[in-house]
């Protein structure tokens, strides 16, 4: 029986600048950080939701040369997709991370199941952060 969802891939151009993004910026903590061979093992979560780890991954090995040139273009172009985040008051949270520097590509915006804000992270996936409206 599936219990969760445990790991989640992140694809980023530089492990450590993505850590620290994540950390720095999204409240994220550090878990594994392992060399497996040619393969650097990088994991992080939320103290919020600790069942479920980001991986961080350079496009590379075991991804073929193709699919990964494909992943970092997109990477490069601020096109790859990320994820949700869920946030308490989406306009405070986006005015504190524009305050640090972090790159909006939508303001804060009503929509029928709540407010949203889209914005990238340091390696150009887009993250949306939501308020939930209250049900």
């Amino acid at each position: 029986m599936i219990l969760n969802i445990s790991l989640m891939t992140v694809y980023c151009l530089d492990q450590d600048a993505t850590r620290d993004f994540y950390v720095k910026h999204l409240g994220f903590e550090p878990r594994v950080d392992a060399q497996m061979g040619p393969l650097r093992w990088v994991t992080l979560a939320h103290p919020n939701q600790p069942e479920l780890e980001l991986t961080l991954m350079t496009p590379g090995p075991p991804l073929s040369p193709e699919a990964a040139t494909f992943i970092r273009g997109q990477l490069e172009s601020g096109q790859m997709g990320g994820f949700g985040l869920n946030v308490d008051d989406c306009r405070r949270t986006y005015a504190e991370l524009s305050a640090a520097g972090v790159e909006f590509l939508q303001e804060p915006s009503d929509r029928p199941y709540g407010v949203e804000a889209v914005m990238r992270d340091n390696t150009g996936n887009w993250l949306v952060l939501v308020e939930k409206r209250d049900s």
